[in-house]
């Protein structure tokens, strides 16, 4: 049975090890160049009112600088436009320096002095992500701040009215947090660009005071929606590379069809296209580029400010984010252009297809295609140019003299920018008023490019194929074969819409004739979120691409797309097959924190299993075999899932209210924009579903890390060996009931005047010396044993029974040394083993709170808001009480059948209330424990 349980759980670990590893390593090389600062950075610090000094001792406020823009900033003369980063959970101040650099690098070759004063704020590197109580205390220097920073531009004639905030990670939240105050003024920021901040919800809660936070700012932008209109946001995620914050959660909940907020991955973003993980996406210089790109163009040339114009904002940011078409915002859009150019340059293409590659010397070229003749038979126009130079380059031709077009309409800005090429697609029904498309090929400037375009009908080329099921496990494929007639096919992947899918997706290309051809471009395209990602191969070539997604389908909208812009007269093989190791990091990804939960859960009902032994036979189990015993999802998920189902009905949800029952918990949704009109966030049904695999996963963390803990145990109480004198008795390392209560008051007051963290770490260890000292207590009676005589034969073959060896056990005031004693110590050690990895769960919940405590101590002795103190108390008594707890006091306990039973419907309701509020896992311990702890009293 040992046997089995070892497989079982190994097979587990290694199941949950390759989804750790496909979360942790499974992605691609990171892309990004470095972003790198010619001369030494230098952070100017901005003094605050004393009033704020003294309120925030810790924070600060400072302006970036290098080489002679730091010495002239030096009195904070300041005429810049002001931006402001926020830095993230354990983040730096000095992470401002690559945003700082390129837009003073930028501004130097920009006329008429237009530059950015780039500030940042130091939040001390707290842990903000794990502990919640400094979250709105960060909100309201960051008010006060945005003040500090206005005040230095009052000696300006227009002085800004607004301060433009960019902050990484939790440090977005906190932007969007300012207007929940009840004295802030709305109009002080009027652009937010957000960098893997999860907006949708925390990434793990470890405190109420995180919940309360995000609860705050979802419910003022979704409520207040109308109010927060001219506030334009932009949230931009990492993507794959970053398992910190899976970019699923940078969805900014909003009411739909909100047009000031957008919310994308990086690697959709033009001139972007790569992947960050998330400290990368700080100093990505493809991102950074395009975000100071829009900085200068969202500025006022006049006023040499950030425009307050809503729809400026939106044009700029889609401009640089969303679409990157040929024409720069700002520019003359003069839709009517006269093209009067030489005859010869003219030429009528008459063929379906179109390549030209341009000579050397410069040359003024135009193509013109007839729209007359093609209109039946097609339905779409499609040309790509590898020139990148963002110019116009096609039109729509409306009056026509000879042989070339006198008057034309630009179609260039439905330009969309890829990697090696621009593609522009137009559809021929938007054309009517046209008679034909010209095409420009002129390269005046001498550099040489590739021009190919193509009639399309585009319903001959998509082609769809369904996916294989997930259960597949990869045995079986999906193939389609593409014989490429045209320069873009699409596949529509069918049934591939939720995001615990995950798929290896095979592009075989091959080729008759071998030619110089421009690269293809395999492209994923998600209809319903911003999260498309791009490939770039030559041709022919095997490539692998991963069919992942961030985010589900919320509805009918149509599905993934692999848009495949091809070489003509190749061959292209697409096989799809099910990736089991992306599929578990999918599953890990979105549903990681139900580990935690179940782990808790496992080791919950292992405690259970131990009272039950003990109750039943007077001894203690062997802890890896309760342990083992911990996973039964028969008994945990189907409650759960039922009560999923009944709440689904009206009448049952109002008798839940009716009770005063919490919601039931929910991960955040893996659907973007999915928040409902209240506030609350809807329930997805596939995390239930996955809940036995999840249990399993638990479990093996419980039974592998139990196993760790005992090894450790064994491992420590040898170092302490020499420390300690010989002993031979079960009351080893045991307290005395004055010795608990002062203990207990000691630890009470030093926890309510500092940290209730600390006061927890400190019981725990004292429990832990008390399992210490059971196993040095062991390991000395088994060498004893080993050693010494055999004075009682009889209780070795068993013809004493326990009562009348219980008469016999003192012997001249020393414990008989016989098997009974060592079995009783034994049964002591394995009961305390496992109390002491259940004891565990509530201090590693609460250390982060202990981290930011130490770490703020030269400015405050106590931790406020404390998180810890509700269950402060408690726990203490329970620690200290259980320290005196053995087998036999157990044994005849009254409370005993009453605690073995309640491990069970309290893992239960752990399971229904912690996913979302990991916190609550420490009260249902508490419930649990603190009968067993007054059982052992009585």
């Amino acid at each position: 049975m040992k046997l089995a349980s070892v497989a079982f759980y190994g097979f587990a670990l290694a199941l949950l090890a390759v989804g750790l590893r496909e979360l942790l390593t499974g992605f691609e090389e990171n892309r990004c160049s470095m972003t790198y600062m010619f001369e030494y950075p230098e952070y100017r610090r901005v003094a605050l009112p004393r009033r704020v000094a003294r309120l925030y001792p810790a924070y600060g406020l400072y302006l970036y600088g290098e080489g002679v823009y730091a010495q002239e900033t030096r009195a904070l003369k300041l005429t810049g436009a002001p931006v402001l980063f926020l830095p993230g959970n354990a983040g730096s101040y000095k992470q401002a320096r690559s945003l700082g650099s390129v837009a003073l690098r930028k501004a130097e070759n920009m006329e008429g002095g237009l530059h950015f004063n780039v500030f940042t704020v130091d939040f001390n590197e707290e842990l903000v992500a794990l502990y919640g109580g400094s979250l709105l205390k960060q909100t309201h220097f960051l008010h006060e701040s945005i003040k500090a920073i206005l005040r230095l531009y009052k000696h300006l004639k227009t002085p800004p009215q607004s301060v433009v905030l960019v902050g990484h990670s939790m440090g977005g939240v906190v932007a969007r947090a300012l207007f929940t105050l009840p004295r802030f003024n709305s109009n002080l920021v009027s652009l937010i660009i957000t960098q893997a901040s999860p907006h949708l919800a925390p990434v793990l809660a470890l405190d109420p005071y995180l919940l309360d936070f995000y609860s705050a700012v979802r419910q003022k932008w979704v409520n207040q929606a109308r109010k927060l209109r001219n506030v334009t946001v932009l949230s931009v995620g990492g993507g794959y590379r970053d398992y910190q914050v899976r970019s699923g959660l940078i969805s900014l909940p909003c009411p739909p069809g909100d047009p000031n907020k957008l919310s994308l991955v990086a690697t959709a973003v033009p001139r972007t296209w790569v992947s960050t993980d998330h400290l990368s996406i700080v100093w990505c210089k493809e991102l950074v580029l395009a975000t100071v790109r829009a900085f200068f163009d969202l500025v006022n040339p006049e006023t040499r400010q950030f425009t307050d114009n809503p729809l400026k904002k939106m044009a700029v940011l889609n401009h640089h984010f969303i679409r990157h078409p040929v024409r720069m915002v700002g520019e003359t859009q003069d839709n009517s252009i006269s093209i009067l150019d030489s005859p010869e340059a003219w030429s009528e293409v008459n063929t379906l297809r179109l390549a030209y590659s341009t000579p050397k010397e410069g040359q003024i070229k135009y193509f013109q295609f007839a729209l007359s003749s093609r209109r039946k038979a097609y339905s779409h126009f499609y040309c790509r140019s590898s020139n990148l130079e963002m110019t116009s380059w096609v039109y729509g031709c409306v009056h026509k003299n000879g042989s070339s077009c006198v008057h034309a309409v630009d179609l260039s800005m439905a330009t969309e920018l890829l990697p090696p090429y621009k593609v522009l697609v137009l559809s021929l029904s938007d054309l009517s008023s046209m008679t034909h498309l010209v095409v420009s090929a002129s390269n005046l400037n001498g550099r040489q490019f590739t021009v190919e375009c193509e009639w399309q009908r585009q319903e001959s080329l998509t082609l769809s194929v369904a996916v294989p099921h997930v259960l597949s496990f990869g045995l079986t494929s999906s193939d389609i074969t593409v014989n490429s007639s045209g320069l873009l096919h699409s596949v529509r992947l069918e049934h591939f819409h939720q995001a615990y899918q995950a798929f290896r997706i095979s592009v075989t290309s091959q080729c008759k004739v071998h030619k110089d051809r421009l690269p293809n471009v395999y492209r994923i395209n998600v209809p319903w979120f911003r999260e498309d990602s791009l490939t770039t191969v030559s041709v022919p070539s095997v490539t692998e691409i991963s069919g992942m997604l961030h985010t589900s389908r919320p509805d009918n909208t149509s599905g993934v797309l692999l848009q495949l812009h091809t070489a003509p007269n190749c061959q292209y093989k697409v096989s799809v097959r099910t990736s089991l190791p992306r599929v578990l990091g999918q599953i890990l990804r979105f549903c990681g924190p139900m580990v935690p939960v179940y782990t808790a859960v496992t080791l919950l009902l292992a405690c259970g299993e131990q009272l039950s032994f003990i109750l039943k036979s007077r001894r203690a189990a062997d802890m890896s075999q309760v342990v083992g015993k911990g996973l039964q999802p028969h008994k945990v998920n189907l409650p759960v899932y039922l009560l999923h189902i009944l709440l689904s009905c009206s009448c049952f949800e109002e008798s839940w209210s009716t009770l005063f029952l919490p919601p039931m918990d929910s991960l955040p949704p893996t659907t973007p924009d999915t928040t409902f009109h209240d506030g609350t966030i809807p329930v997805e049904e596939w995390p239930h579903l996955l809940s036995p695999l999840l249990y399993t996963f638990g479990a093996a963390v419980a039974y592998w890390g139990s196993t760790l803990h005992r090894l450790l145990v064994r491992l420590v109480s040898l170092i302490l060996a020499p420390l300690h004198r010989p002993s031979v008795s079960r009351h080893c390392g045991t307290l005395r009931l004055r010795t608990q209560v002062f203990i207990i008051l000691c630890l009470a007051v030093l926890g309510g005047a500092s940290c209730a963290a600390l006061s927890v770490c400190l019981a725990f260890l004292l429990h832990l010396y008390r399992v210490l000292r059971l196993q040095m207590t062991e390991r000395s009676l088994s060498h004893m044993l080993n050693l010494a005589p055999r004075k009682h034969k009889e209780t070795e073959n068993g013809s004493i029974d326990a009562e009348s060896l219980n008469k016999l056990k003192e012997c001249n005031g020393a414990p008989l040394l016989s098997e009974y004693a060592l079995q009783e110590v034994r049964d002591d050690l394995q009961l305390h083993l496992s109390l002491s990895v259940l004891f565990t769960l509530p201090v590693m919940l609460v250390a982060p709170s202990l981290i930011h405590w130490t770490r703020n101590l030269r400015y405050s002795h106590l931790l406020d808001p404390d998180p810890g103190w509700p269950h402060l108390v408690p726990l203490i008594i329970v620690y200290m009480l259980l320290i005196n707890c053995n087998t036999l006091k157990l044994s005849n306990s009254k409370l005993l059948p009453l605690t073995s039973h309640l491990p069970l419907p309290l893992a239960i309701a752990m399971v229904t209330f912690s996913p979302l509020h990991l916190y609550r896992v420490t009260y249902f311990l508490l419930t649990a424990l603190i009968p067993l702890a007054l059982g052992s009293l009585l």
